[in-house]
């Protein structure tokens, strides 16, 4: 798998090449000090995977990642700055690491990658199945970490501009994460969970009792607006409720 790697810092580097000298499945093709040069190598000569410091002068590491074009290179970001994680996250870069990186965690890195490199070159041919498995949960981003939500274990979300929290049965606190909830509702099976406000969806089976205009589950008091009151109605006798 050949690979260039991409920093400002000459010791970074030179550790980066000695790292990759260790790898016997890993061909280190260029070191660039910057990402221009970078990216004028990647215009002539096809590369497998790139090793991408972030704040570098001129051009950052992100900028150069979303200037690519269709069908890049497998990225790992080695930074020093833990708040680009998530946006490394967003741009499907391999993994992200953190200096000073140690052999051990570099190697988990490239090995990731290479899996996926392999994954690409021969892709595993599946048969087409009678209906697909029904998902059970799904996966968010939070505090720089891919978080595993069961539906079953979701009580109600709150909405709070561009962010969610996810209150959970097993958690007593919710899970934050940065995401609209339009989008979040179109990932939640829809005979489960249901918007009764802007701010506010529900799990069906969590609801204990509603009541003039509220909904009570567990310890809140979840609110009702006019605007998504039908979209409750539809699994709740209106007539009904008091």
């Amino acid at each position: 798998m050949t690979c260039v790697a991409v920093d400002d810092e000459p010791l970074a580097l030179d550790l980066l090449e000695d790292n990759i000298k260790k790898i016997p499945y890993l061909k280190l093709l260029k070191k660039c000090s910057n990402a221009l040069e970078a990216n004028s190598f990647l215009q002539t000569q096809p590369v497998d995977l790139v090793l991408l410091d972030i704040q570098m002068p001129g051009l950052t590491g992100i900028q150069f990642l979303q200037g690519l074009s269709k069908n890049p290179p497998l990225v790992i970001f080695i930074t020093a700055y833990e708040k680009y994680a998530l946006e490394g996250y967003n741009l499907d870069v391999v993994d992200y690491l953190l200096k000073p990186v140690s052999f051990e965690r570099f190697l988990k890195a490239v090995n990731k990658a290479h899996d996926k490199f392999t994954a690409q070159k021969h892709p595993v041919v599946i048969q087409p199945v009678a209906a697909a498995p029904v998902a059970t949960y799904l996966f968010v981003n939070s505090e720089y970490n891919l978080v595993r939500i069961d539906f079953s274990d979701i009580a109600y979300i709150e909405g709070l501009k561009d962010y969610v929290k996810i209150f959970l049965l097993s958690s007593p606190r919710p899970v934050i994460t940065r995401m609209s909830m339009k989008s979040l509702e179109e990932k939640l099976p829809a005979d489960q969970f249901v918007r009764v406000h802007k701010s506010f969806i529900v799990s069906l089976n969590k609801i204990t009792s509603i009541r003039k205009g509220r909904i009570s589950l567990l310890k809140a008091q979840i609110p009702i607006s006019e605007h998504y009151k039908d979209n409750l109605n539809r699994f709740i006798d209106p007539k009904s409720m008091p």
